[in-house]
């Protein structure tokens, strides 16, 4: 029972303000990868072996060297981190298990060494970028991207300086992706390119320990010779609508007016009301308007002749 026992001895229990990867955003939708690799396994093999004898008697020296020292050495000894960082020491040269934070944590002056890492959520422009769209078309397009660490660790020790790679990854994206699109898509389908390019980012840099949140396309911007000949176009098919709306409302009352002339054939007296209601009309303008009131009889007698 002893020997079986002995192995789960050797197993390190993770402390509880550990980061750990936050796979809950909206572009992970995806079936996850079957590779071998696993983003949570954060360390290294060589970062798991015991530290030899020479490091233990570093270790015991700056320890010896900070009960010297006290009480000044508790200042380059303890350390706090805001609610929003986390800090990822280094024991001679190798991370120790677990960010540290929020609040006070403690470090060896001589053998250990901490990065501080911010978790908030930063958001950067990326600049215009000359496109030359699928229908050949050279545009120019600006974007914005938010994103965060969620695993201080790995941005630490696989990449370095996680902020620039991102930006520079999202301006090749965005040349690339754009490329595959004619000018019609971009002007359109700009949320889904939004969409697109946030999931593309994301597959990208979950490997880094940074989750990319959102994407917005800002502008697009188009030649000034295209912008002219596209108002064109508009112009004249508004132009175009307006005279097939005009032609509709001719044709609409040409039938109203014949309908009306049928009706008053019929009807005499729906002719003399209509004339008497004209009369009345003229008149309430007051004007200079001279009217001569010819008999609707004689006019029907000079049609029959």
């Amino acid at each position: 029972m002893h020997s079986e026992a002995r192995p789960h001895s050797l197993i390190c229990v993770q402390p509880n303000n550990k980061v750990q990867p936050a796979m809950e955003t909206s572009y992970d939708q995806e079936k996850p990868e079957t590779s071998g690799s696993n983003p949570r396994n954060v360390e290294p093999e060589s970062e798991k072996k015991d530290v030899d004898c020479f490091g233990y008697l570093l270790m015991f020296l700056s320890f010896l060297l900070v009960l010297f020292t006290f009480p000044i050495s508790i200042w380059s000894c303890m350390k706090i981190v805001q609610e929003y960082e986390r800090a990822v020491i280094f024991r001679l040269g190798r991370v120790r298990s677990g960010a540290k934070g929020p609040g006070i944590f403690w470090i060896l002056p001589c053998t250990d060494d901490f990065c501080r890492l911010d978790l908030r959520t930063v958001s950067f422009a990326v600049p215009p970028q000359e496109v030359l769209t699928k229908d050949s078309v050279t545009i120019m397009v600006d974007a914005v991207v938010f994103y965060r660490v969620f695993n201080p660790i790995v941005t630490v020790i696989k990449v370095d300086n996680a902020n620039q790679a991102t930006q520079m990854l999202a301006q090749t994206t965005l040349r690339n992706m754009l490329g595959t699109k004619s000018l019609t898509d971009i002007l359109i389908d700009r949320e889904e390119m939004a969409d697109q390019m946030g999931r593309i980012l994301y597959d990208a840099t979950k490997e880094w320990g940074i989750k990319v949140e959102r994407v917005e396309i800002k502008d697009v911007k188009l030649p000034s010779s295209l912008q002219r000949a596209m108002a064109a176009e508009a112009e004249a098919a508004r132009e175009a609508r307006a005279k097939v709306i005009a032609a509709e409302g001719e044709m609409n009352a040409s039938r109203a007016l014949k309908e009306a002339a049928v009706i008053m054939s019929d009807s005499p007296a729906a002719l003399q009301l209509r004339y008497l209601q004209t009369l009345s009309h003229v008149a309430a303008e007051k004007n200079s308007t001279i009217i001569f009131p010819i008999p609707v009889e004689l006019a029907s007698l000079l049609s029959r002749s």
